[in-house]
């Protein structure tokens, strides 16, 4: 169970035990506060997270006003931890990327590990126009661009970030899968360059790029993508939403999962020997 369920049910069970204080039951305060009964069934465990709305009016109906401030203080530490798109983009792709920078910027190890995508910092501009422009332009809690010059300021913003690999002040580990180079996810001609820059960038000495082959055995399944920021924070980003993880047995979890991703990779020579198969194989099918 993650720290954001774990959150969200000890808020459900708070609230629980104030209608129990209160000497109501869930359809008393259903029925008080206009809702359907299922409602608070599903608050109190863990399955739906409440408004501020909600924790007022909880309190209200429960005679305990005085606490609304600590409720709601409660909910903005939870929802820290799981942040939606369409809040964590409201200020723009641009200013999505300069945050992360900060981070980095104040990180001496970054490890992160990638089954589908290369990872932000590796990639080139023109791959990186095609990871920001997916998805159903509607969809703008995904994060998608809302013009042409937006998207140009994300490359750049991008771009600007990846200088701190050329710094040598701070240390870089990367490993993704070897379906990170063979997945369709932008054209030929753009995967080429990538691939390209991915060689050269198997030779700075700040960082570690790692690339886990089809035939390895793995000891941990690769499910999802991950940042692991020194022992302090994991951002995951999924579909809709971004976990921001800093439960310490949380993040341990994630370095002992990241140790066995990377004991699953090779390096250097490798690596290289990979990457280069695998751009002579674009080059023979673009001939």
């Amino acid at each position: 169970m993650s720290s954001f369920q774990r959150a969200r049910e000890a808020l459900g069970n708070r609230l629980r035990e104030l209608r129990l204080d209160a000497h109501l039951t869930g359809r008393d305060l259903a029925a008080a506060a206009s809702w359907v009964p299922s409602k608070i069934s599903k608050i109190e465990s863990g399955q739906q997270t409440p408004t501020d709305a909600d924790l007022a009016t909880w309190a209200l109906i429960c005679g305990r006003e005085a606490i609304v401030a600590e409720l709601v203080g409660t909910l903005r530490s939870l929802e820290q931890q799981y942040v939606e798109h369409r809040r964590m983009f409201r200020t723009g792709l641009p200013s999505r990327q300069r945050s992360i920078a900060e981070i980095e910027a104040s990180t001496s190890l970054t490890r992160n590990f990638e089954p589908c995508f290369v990872p932000g910092l590796l990639q080139t501009a023109e791959y990186a126009r095609y990871r920001f422009a997916e998805g159903d332009p509607d969809e703008s809690e995904r994060g998608v661009p809302k013009s042409e010059a937006e998207l140009d300021e994300a490359i750049a913003a991008r771009m600007d970030r990846q200088r701190i690999l050329h710094r040598g002040e701070k240390k870089f580990h990367f490993v993704m899968t070897e379906a990170v180079i063979r997945y369709q996810v932008c054209p030929p001609d753009v995967m080429t360059g990538q691939i390209g820059h991915l060689i050269s960038m198997t030779t700075l000495p700040a960082i570690r790029v790692g690339i886990i082959p089809f035939d390895a055995t793995f000891s941990v399944g690769p499910q999802h993508g991950f940042y692991l920021y020194d022992s302090k924070l994991v951002l995951v980003e999924l579909f809709t939403a971004g976990l921001n993880i800093t439960q310490a047995d949380e993040i341990g979890a994630y370095e002992r999962i990241f140790g066995h991703l990377a004991n699953a990779a090779v390096y250097g020579p490798e690596a290289r020997a990979l990457l280069t198969r695998r751009l002579d194989r674009h080059h023979e099918t673009s001939s």
